[in-house]
């Protein structure tokens, strides 16, 4: 028995630069502010790695100080659209560095907030931790990455007019014309 897969209607195929730019810009605002709110306050950024116990103190201070200023940058080329492919892997990655540093903090018992907006460090006991929210929240932020990784770079990006990506616009009109070219 063979299961035969038809392509991607047209509609479809020319919408999915569209929601490439709604994901870039999604998952862009979550880093700029998360990076924001960070970098205002980088003593507590430290905090907030160094409560999930997974790094030596050096490499959760360098964290710490430097993970707001990645968040940013990510973000920026999100906006922008520039190197989007690179982008979409870095922020997929990092989301799913805090989904295992989280589900790992969660597994061991720790009352800690995520630290992922600015806050950090250990709960105060009235304070209940929102494990499987930030987790379920973050999954959603890794697929969004993974999209952005898999059908850049979207409408409106710098890779596209520099030539970095082969725009997907192109690729659905010259589908067009060989569909027109077989009626």
């Amino acid at each position: 028995m063979e299961v035969s897969v038809s392509p991607p209607s047209l509609r479809v195929r020319s919408a999915i630069p569209w929601v490439t730019v709604a994901a870039r810009l999604g998952l862009a605002g979550v880093m700029i502010v998360a990076g924001w709110l960070k970098i205002e306050t980088p003593a507590l950024s430290v905090e907030a790695v160094r409560a999930y116990e997974l790094l030596p103190e050096s490499l959760a201070t360098a964290v710490g100080y430097g993970l707001p200023i990645l968040e940013i940058v990510i973000g920026v080329l999100l906006v922008v659209g520039l190197l989007t492919r690179i982008s979409g892997i870095i922020s997929a990655l990092l989301m799913l560095a805090f989904v295992v540093g989280i589900a790992s903090a969660w597994a061991r018992g720790l009352r800690i907030d995520c630290g992922c907006f600015g806050t950090g460090g250990a709960l105060e006991a009235w304070e209940e931790p929102d494990y499987l929210g930030t987790i379920l929240r973050d999954i959603g932020l890794v697929i969004l990455g993974v999209w952005i990784a898999w059908f850049p770079p979207g409408r409106f990006a710098l890779d596209s007019a520099l030539g970095l990506t082969p725009s997907r616009a192109d690729g659905v009109e010259e589908e067009n014309e060989e569909d027109e070219e077989k009626v």
